[in-house]
């Protein structure tokens, strides 16, 4: 089984976390409500975020205790296996106001082009 290396999750962090949020771009709250297929892209995309971040190490985590990484990760546990009570505002939530905040963070430390698998 092959190790990934710790740039690789990092980039899948930050180019998850890109696809989620311009997935939202321009989307109001209530046709958001109303999107079922664009919940679960949204889903989709943090899921992936969540499990990259709980691959990364912990002196990285150590190192950047900027990007919240217990967050981010029980996102992902709470999508997973919480999936009959994903709460849409929520979701909103993330989307629009911490996606943001999370990516300019990753963009600050993650190189711009992760090397290939």
């Amino acid at each position: 089984m092959s190790k990934r290396s710790e740039e690789l999750y990092l980039g899948d962090m930050l180019d998850h976390g890109r696809r989620a949020h311009a997935k939202m771009s321009g989307v109001s709250r209530e046709h958001f409500y109303a999107n079922e297929d664009l919940q679960i892209i949204l889903m989709h995309h943090i899921r992936i975020v969540g499990e990259a971040a709980s691959k990364v190490s912990a002196a990285v985590r150590e190192q950047h205790p900027e990007i919240p990484w217990a967050e981010v990760a029980g996102m992902r546990h709470r999508i997973v296996h919480n999936y009959y009570e994903i709460n849409t505002a929520i979701l909103w939530t993330v989307a629009s106001e911490r996606l943001p905040d999370l990516i300019a963070a990753l963009e600050a430390f993650t190189p711009p082009e992760p090397p290939s698998a």
